[in-house]
């Protein structure tokens, strides 16, 4: 099942979408709490395993078209391919995304001269 983002509600603050989804494809939360959670470095491995994964379905699609006699079964398995990649690479950067907000909440509230630690900022530009 592929992430649908549109579909997908932004977790409420404190939840951290999860990169799996239930056996009815609903998304999974993890209520973040104080860090400590035993689904947490699961939930982070998954993660890293589905950058890497988009990593290589990127580079095999290169393959693909680097390729002048590659055929449509070729480009139709490379697209599925990077399909699945790129909504599991959303589903991290709208999990990360959320969570950095969430970080910068919490900073927000802290008081940093009393000498609190800033937390990153993100910055857009264009």
């Amino acid at each position: 099942m592929s992430y649908e983002r549109e579909k997908t509600a932004a977790p409420c603050p404190g939840l951290r979408l999860l990169p799996w989804v239930t056996e009815t494809g609903k998304p999974c939360f993890l209520s973040s709490g104080d860090g400590e959670s035993v689904l947490a470095p699961l939930a982070d491995a998954t993660e890293e395993e589905q950058l890497c994964d988009a990593d290589a379905a990127r580079k095999d699609v290169q393959e693909v078209l680097s390729d002048s006699t590659a055929g449509v079964p070729a480009l139709r398995r490379a697209l599925e391919a990077s399909n699945r990649a790129l909504a599991n690479a959303l589903r991290v950067a709208d999990s990360r995304g959320a969570r950095l907000a969430d970080y910068e909440d919490a900073d927000d509230d802290g008081d940093d001269d009393q000498g609190g630690t800033p937390g990153p900022r993100a910055e857009a530009s264009g």
